[in-house]
């Protein structure tokens, strides 16, 4: 191992408390980890440095994406993990760590099942197609929130008697004499504005530390330094604690950094509101899949708007200006989508015909109308010529008023890059070596995901090494 330990476990004079296993952060792949962990026989305790649990998984839209289910069977789509893994490395074009991308395909129908099961998840009868999936494979929770899940998850947190400690923070790494991980530094009655609040504690962990602590989305300078593009100019749909203090930590001790130039933004989000926001369920949900997106200089369409995250997010940022994403109201119904919200905050607008749509946005009439008749003839020809967007189950032309539009801005909404895990969920070392002790899982980790994450897999890669973790932390897998 290198690098220089914050804390060695000789340098402490006591520990205040002891457990088996300790896992750092409450959100899909942390409550994922602790609930295996415990089923596998090892005392367990949640840190989470906020006041409440979930972190961002429980701002998500509760997607998660399967191959192979009996839904997919029931709507009859044929998928399978090879297909899902040819979609994924297509989509983070082709710099995933392969043996990842395999972890997760082959274990996503069992973990979508596990949360159908287990944690009596409810999802939607449907399945959904999202930018980059060749295929219907994306599930959506009740209530189109990752707080679903959450709320399930805690549900049986709580039925396992398994701790969950909030507002403590994750100051330190501890390791021993042997170079393992065997406990960590917190500071409880944490604040993140005043971060000096509060006091340290020692922590044991007998087993060790899986950190499930999630990106640094909110974090502009580290991220700023890895692409300087996204400065504070550019938005986050992450919650403001969304910061890159455990990653720093993990390389502190050793820990391989990979691929955290690779930055995700959604290209479905609003300029005109913060955060997530209420948008994009219009934008992704709808005008992605049965509308399209014009520059509003010119009029025209500019891509596949079925393409993965990283295109359009990179086509948008090209252009240099927030673009419109439309959609009739016989796309609105067909997709079966609420999207009251987004009308009721004005970042949806609902006009009369394509006229209103263009003086609205200050579009030429004629373009736009000449865009959405090129757009409408391809229907006839069952193909995009232009930019070879798929032609989804009832889709059909732009033509039924009234029409819908928004405004269409990237937010930085994920990150790939992270720690470097094999695929037992062990953290690497710069030098290649396993770190005895310490586990990760979920977007805290690297490589997953290659250059882009599509859309619904950040959920399936939570759990699918969540449970990695939780399970081998406790086995011990020899080294």
């Amino acid at each position: 191992m290198t690098g220089k330990a914050h804390i060695f476990e000789g340098n402490i004079e006591r520990w205040d408390e002891t457990i088996d296993v300790i896992v750092v952060g409450s959100g899909f792949a942390g409550l994922t980890a602790a609930i295996e962990a415990h089923n596998s026989g090892a005392s367990t305790l949640v840190l989470e440095k906020m006041n409440a649990a979930g972190g961002n998984s429980i701002i998500s839209d509760g997607g998660i994406a399967a191959p192979g289910t009996e839904l997919q069977k029931k709507y009859g789509f044929v998928d399978s993990p090879d297909m899902m893994y040819e979609d994924m490395m297509k989509a983070g074009l082709g710099i995933n760590y392969p043996e990842l991308v395999r972890v997760v395909v082959d274990n996503a129908r069992d973990v979508f099942q596990w949360s159908v099961d287990y944690l009596e998840v409810e999802y939607l009868d449907r399945i959904d197609i999202f930018g980059g999936h060749s295929v219907h494979r994306c599930y959506t929770a009740k209530n189109i929130t990752g707080a679903t899940i959450i709320k399930k998850q805690m549900e049986k947190i709580s039925e396992l008697g398994i701790e969950v400690r909030f507002k403590s923070y994750l100051k330190n790494l501890v390791v021993d004499s042997n170079e393992r991980v065997c406990g960590v530094v917190v500071r409880e009655d944490y604040d993140y504005k005043d971060p000096e609040k509060g006091k340290d504690r020692y922590i044991k962990a007998e087993k060790g530390v899986i950190l499930a602590t999630g990106g640094f989305g909110a974090d502009v300078d580290f991220r700023s330094s890895q692409d300087p593009r996204l400065t504070g100019k550019i938005g986050t749909t992450n919650k403001p604690f969304a910061t890159s203090e455990v990653i720093k930590e993990s390389i502190n001790i050793g820990a391989m950094p990979v691929q955290l130039s690779h930055i995700q933004l959604g290209p479905w989000a609003s300029p005109d509101e913060a955060g997530y926001g209420v948008g994009p369920m219009f934008s992704e949900y709808i005008v992605f899949q049965y509308g399209v997106i014009v520059d509003p200089a010119i009029g025209k369409r500019f891509v596949n708007e079925l393409a993965d995250r990283k295109t359009l997010s990179d086509k948008l940022l090209s252009i240099g200006h927030p673009c419109i994403g439309i959609a009739d109201s016989k796309a609105v119904r067909e997709a079966g989508w609420n999207i009251d919200s987004g009308l009721k905050r004005k970042v949806v607008r609902k006009f009369d015909s394509l006229e209103e749509v263009a003086n609205f946005y200050g579009i030429s009439a004629k373009e736009i109308k000449e865009t959405i008749d090129r757009f409408n003839e391809n229907f006839k020809e069952g193909v995009d010529r232009d930019f070879g967007k798929p032609l989804i189950e009832n889709s059909s032309p732009i033509c039924e008023a009234p029409y819908y539009a928004m405004r269409l801005w990237p937010k930085v909404h994920f990150t790939m890059g992270g720690i470097r895990i094999d695929a037992d969920a062990r953290v690497i070392s710069i030098e290649g070596d396993v770190i005895k002790g310490l586990y990760a899982a979920g977007e805290v980790t690297g490589g997953v995901h290659g250059a882009s994450r599509l859309g619904s897999c950040a959920i399936t890669e939570c759990m699918v090494f969540g449970k990695i973790a939780g399970k081998n932390i406790v086995n011990q897998i020899k080294i």
